[in-house]
């Protein structure tokens, strides 16, 4: 995976998917679907490594985002 910004932590944290992918495209340059595909990955690590901040629990995080 690509060196990613701090800030692609921070917008998922927060729950700024579409700004969290608009990130990882800009840092990466790639297409859409990578991005969706490092942010499942990197979704995961910050659940597994700082769950405390996250506000949202796993089953309400992706309510109303479709891609």
């Amino acid at each position: 995976m690509a060196d990613l910004p701090d800030s692609v932590d921070r917008h998922i944290l927060d729950h700024r998917i579409v700004l969290a992918l608009k990130a990882v495209r800009e840092a990466s340059g790639c297409t859409l679907q990578e991005a969706i595909d490092i942010f499942e990955v990197r979704y995961e690590a910050l659940r597994r490594d700082r769950p405390e901040e996250f506000h949202l629990s796993r089953e309400e995080y992706g309510h109303n985002v479709y891609t």
